[in-house]
């Protein structure tokens, strides 16, 4: 026990082993953060009719929110910016990916994505909007 005054020395190892445990704890918080995806979504046909010189016949997915699911169960959701673009930080694993409010027309997935722990997968998804 220490006197009053005076500070307590913990054994070099136990110490080291503290040391290493914190170590272990912010990588493994920081790799959380850099595993998951990233990406755009783009619907196509952007506009009805044929396809128009000089017009895209792409444009991004704005504002739109999108399930996570692994297997049957949802385990994320993320929503598009107005440019289409997005980030969902997840575990590894296989995730399938699917808008939330499925509407009469068009089609957005489901995109099956794999991914590795301490990587962001980037990807493009194209989505259908049913406009012929």
């Amino acid at each position: 026990m220490a006197e009053a005054g005076r500070p307590v020395h913990l054994p070099a190892m136990r110490w080291l082993s503290m040391v290493f445990l914190f170590a272990l704890l912010a990588a493994a918080a920081l790799a959380g953060d850099k595993t998951g995806i990233e990406g755009t979504i783009v619907i196509s046909p952007a506009h009805g009719g044929p396809t128009r010189q000089g017009a895209p016949d792409t444009r991004p997915l704005p504002e739109t929110e999108f399930v996570v699911r692994q297997g049957e169960k949802e385990v994320a959701t993320f929503r598009t910016d107005a440019h289409g673009h997005f980030r969902v930080s997840l575990g590894a694993g296989h995730y399938s990916i699917v808008k939330k409010e499925r509407g009469a027309v068009g089609s957005f997935g489901p995109f099956e994505v794999d991914v590795a722990a301490g990587k962001m997968k980037s990807v493009q998804w194209e989505c259908d909007s049913g406009i012929r």
